[in-house]
């Protein structure tokens, strides 16, 4: 495949292909033109590359974790002992965003529903009633 298409394929841009392959995370082969080309598999690497990176990995742990997820590389005790840490600092991050969630919405409740004990009339008019 050539590198629009997967970029296409994947929904990323030609630039995030061409990083991740500087970041040796993807590779890709050169026709004699020199326009790459990319391996069956591609889009589904690319679109587990930005699974990870979505996940907070920096790249150094992308590079890392995804042979793995790839069915690619050997799994050690000091590789599942740094996604063990990985995963309870996603778990923390979880925890935190659940935790805003719920503030926002008694922030709404207070501001969109009257029977609310702490209600108050939102600011601007037009506000959805039932937001």
């Amino acid at each position: 495949m050539r590198i629009g298409e997967v970029a296409e394929q994947a929904g990323v841009s030609v630039r995030a292909l061409r990083y991740y392959e500087e970041q040796r995370l993807l590779d890709s082969t050169r026709t004699s033109g020199g326009q790459r080309q990319y391996p069956d598999g591609a889009v589904e690497r690319v679109r587990m590359i930005q699974t990870l990176y979505a996940a907070g990995l920096s790249s150094r742990l992308v590079r890392e974790v995804l042979p793995r997820c790839m069915h690619e590389g050997e799994v050690t005790y000091e590789f599942v002992e740094s996604i063990i840490t990985e995963r309870a600092r996603i778990d923390r991050q979880i925890n935190d965003l659940t935790q805003v969630r719920a503030r926002l919405d008694e922030i709404i409740a207070a501001a969109t529903d009257p029977n609310h004990p702490e209600y108050c009339h939102p600011v601007h008019s037009g506000l959805p009633s039932n937001a």
